[in-house]
């Protein structure tokens, strides 16, 4: 008698949601983005002076670290380093109180210049624009039929009596009593209170965080989560150094901007020349329009100044060969690249900040974003932000040539190409860039979401990329200097997991035999798949630019019915390429035992582009297979095939026995090749 069967439980029912409500994890999300900007916007006392404390640490910390490599100890070198900023503050704030009381002073000696201005206007041209605009709509009414208002009114209107006079009222003046001393102490104090309050907190701020840079530091780090510590501690220090460098280098030309502008203005002849100088000097960090906003003042205090106009046209011709000399000519000559921002991002970074912060958010935004960035490109909780606010292509290289691809672009193809050749060898960008986009195309075209004309486009795309390419060498370009970028790129992104070009560490072309220069002495087969055949000719040119003559052959030509056709005379080496194989590679293996058959004395390499495949990984599917080496990248296989070609590697026991075979069944013994 069989057992009654257990009961099985049935399987727990899992929770869907109706499309179009958003998840628990969406709902947190945006609900901690609200709390965010509320608690920016409602503490403001609170964040700003910490932000600004953070904003002049980076600017401090080579002064520190200066210092102390002077043998001083960490916290003389932070005293002496504040007390220099805050020297330099207070300097500035008397300088330019100074120059405002003396200005204010001297505002009703302009009022006369600028009445006198006014009624020349109104006597010229720009006077009499109003009386011109009346006769013009008088004669635009005549002329479509409408009556004046003078022949409308009765003709008796004119001979009625004047109406009476009003009493005219009587002037009163109101006298205000002199204000008291202490009236006078609380009306000039109260309102320094705030900004001198802020400046304490931002300077007590500022010593706590250079005196505990490297804990704050890695408390950051915990906090967010980072799965290698050390890794992310490196990537955060070198992001430090970076900014650390790229705020001073931003204050020190922006002062040189705004010296430059003083010394300007002082021999033109414009009053306050210091104020203005530090004012440009401080309206550089806005973004676009600062330098506009920092030169209206002084133009219009020339006008007024001056009875004519040459003071008020040479300070304009001041700010307008001053700021594009140092936009377009000296900041990229000492930035180098650019600063990491999107122009968007910066646009609407002053808009954000300036609503939470004012006056001074405005002044902060662009240092303050491109800190966000660093955070973004360094921790992958905040990568969003590097995405929203970085200047960096929201596509990989890869994407982007998939996108391409798509959009049957090849055009544009090319010239992303060109650009990235600038600075990678031809292999390097096949291996990192062509393959993988292939790739991307090869899995949707498996999944069944490309259509044919989308396949078709794909096929068309490369091919031509390909064969646009043909004339580009294979070689490594010169460096390019990167150690002026102000942001730097994650770990991930750095160009030390670029592939070197094959040139340089293999034999000269003279060493290779005549045997393998001939054409089709390494046969290129593609794979069954519908994208395989343009990693083939990827190959295939690539040993071309390298000395090998190849041939590449499509996937119909090797098949059960095909392969007895084709002509394998003079062929050294055969290398079958793989975008996309999975499972049990059954038909590979057949493919290489027809391959045995046909040319036994060639040696088989397969390029299997995945690098993940598990071909490759398991040394057993390996010998089933058969090949006699596996590579995951042009570069192996250029590499291979040139150390096989040269002699420097022994051929593979599969194919010396091969030959052994074939020689005693023809009763000749040939000579391997060196």
């Amino acid at each position: 008698m069989r057992p009654a069967p257990l009961p099985v439980p049935p399987p727990p029912e899992t929770e869907i949601q109706p499309p179009g409500v958003p998840g628990l994890s969406g709902l947190l999300t945006l609900a901690v983005g609200v709390v965010v900007l509320a608690a920016l916007y409602v503490g403001q006392e609170v964040f700003l002076p910490v932000v600004l404390a953070i904003l002049l640490a980076f600017v401090l910390a080579p002064f520190v670290d200066l210092m102390r490599r002077w043998q001083l100890g960490r916290v003389p070198s932070v005293i002496i380093a504040v007390l220099v900023t805050l020297g330099i503050v207070v300097s500035l704030g008397g300088l330019i109180g100074f120059q405002l009381a003396g200005l204010a002073s001297d505002i009703p000696r302009y009022q006369t210049t600028i009445e006198r201005k006014v009624g020349s206007l109104r006597e010229g041209t720009l006077g009499k624009l109003p009386t011109m605009l009346r006769d013009f709509g008088r004669r635009f009414d005549q002329a479509v039929g409408e009556q004046p208002a003078e022949a409308q009114a009765p003709a008796s209107s004119s001979a009625a009596e004047p109406p009476p006079e009003a009493p005219k009222p009587m002037p009163v003046e109101v006298h205000e009593p002199e204000p008291t001393p202490a009236q006078v102490a609380r009306n000039v104090l109260l309102p320094l209170l705030e900004p001198l309050a802020t400046m304490g907190i931002v300077f007590v701020v500022l010593v706590f965080i250079l005196m505990q840079r490297e804990d704050l530091r890695d408390r950051m780090i915990r906090l967010f989560g980072s799965s290698d510590l050390h890794r992310t501690t490196a990537a955060m220090d070198d992001a430090a150094r970076r900014l650390s460098r790229f705020f001073l280098t931003q204050l020190a030309l922006n002062a040189a901007f705004g010296l430059v502008a003083g010394i300007g203005l002082w021999l033109i002849g414009v009053p306050s020349p210091a104020l203005w100088g530090v004012f440009a000097a401080l309206m550089r960090f806005v973004p676009y329009i600062g330098s506009f906003v920092a030169a209206a003042p002084p133009i219009l205090l020339a006008a007024a100044v001056d009875p004519g106009w040459s003071m008020a046209l040479m300070t304009l011709a001041l700010f307008v060969i001053g700021e594009p000399l140092m936009g377009h000519v000296v900041e990229p000559i000492v930035y180098g690249q650019s600063t990491g921002l999107s122009p968007f991002a910066v646009v609407i970074s002053a808009i954000f900040w300036t609503w939470i912060w004012g006056p001074v958010g405005l002044l902060i935004a662009t240092p303050l974003t491109l800190c966000l960035v660093v955070l973004g490109r360094h921790v992958e909780r905040l990568e969003f932000l590097d995405v929203l606010l970085g200047d960096r292509p929201a596509l990989t290289p890869a994407e982007n040539l998939y996108q391409r691809m798509l959009a049957g672009d090849p055009d544009e193809a090319l010239d992303s190409a060109e650009v990235l050749l600038k600075e990678r060898s031809l292999t390097s960008y096949y291996d990192e860039v062509a393959l993988k986009g292939l790739q991307l195309a090869a899995n949707d075209a498996t999944r069944g979401v490309l259509t044919h004309r989308q396949l078709d486009q794909v096929r068309d795309v490369i091919k031509a990329l390909v064969q646009d390419l043909g004339s580009h060498e294979d070689i490594e370009p010169p460096p390019h200097e990167t150690e002026d970028e102000p942001v730097a790129s994650p770990p991930s992104e750095k160009p030390a997991i670029k592939e070197p070009a094959v040139v340089g560490e293999m034999p000269h072309e003279d060493k290779i035999p005549e045997t393998w220069k001939a054409e089709g002495a390494v046969m290129c087969i593609a794979g069954r798949g519908p994208l395989d055949e343009a990693a083939s000719e990827m190959l295939a040119q690539l040993l071309s630019k390298h000395g090998l003559g190849s041939r590449l052959v499509p996937h119909e030509a090797v098949s059960r019915s095909a392969i007895y056709n084709l002509d394998m005379t003079g062929v050294q080496m055969v290398c079958i390429s793989y975008l996309e194989i999975r499972g049990t590679p059954a038909h590979l293996r057949y493919l290489l035992r027809r391959l045995r058959k046909k040319a036994p004395k060639a040696p088989i390499l397969v390029g299997l582009w995945p690098a993940e495949d598990a071909v490759l990984k398991s040394e057993t599917m390996r010998a089933t297979l058969g090949a006699d080496y596996y590579v995951s990248s042009m570069r192996d296989a250029v590499v291979q095939c040139l150390k096989v070609a040269t002699g420097e590697e022994e051929l593979p026991q599969t194919v010396t026995t091969g030959r052994a075979a074939n020689e005693a069944a023809a009763g000749t013994r040939l000579p391997l090749p060196a």
